[in-house]
């Protein structure tokens, strides 16, 4: 299950890393803010090559990014984490049109018609 979510990188926090079976790995944790109407912070978790793009972004740059949930249970507790597999810059070309005239009432006469013209 692959979910999205549009926001402004609001804070980055401490990488950490180790060795496993597989080799070095990096983990970096950051926080985005949405841009709703009542915005939310959300933590997501980016892994080694992801991790050093993260590092490079300025706080209030804006990012969509796309990530898996992952929930995990230990000692009779379970912890989710939202590991991203992409992250792009948002840029005005992705986000939606605002449209000038949306809520603007419509004009209460016709427009005028040259002569001969049938209105239909």
């Amino acid at each position: 299950m692959a979910s999205e979510i549009r926001g402004k990188l609001f804070t980055t926090l401490a990488p950490k890393s180790g060795t496993g079976a597989n080799g070095q790995w990096v983990i970096q944790e950051f926080v985005i803010e949405t841009m709703d109407q009542y915005p939310k912070k959300v933590c997501l978790e980016a892994w080694n090559d992801k991790a050093q793009m993260v590092k490079s972004l300025a706080p209030g740059t804006e990012v969509l990014v796309s990530f898996n949930p992952e929930s995990r249970e230990y000692n009779g507790r379970w912890y989710t984490s939202l590991k991203v597999w992409k992250i792009d810059m948002a840029t005005a070309a992705t986000q939606p049109a605002a449209n000038p005239n949306f809520g603007s009432t419509m004009p209460t006469e016709p427009p005028p018609m040259a002569d001969g013209d049938l209105p239909f």
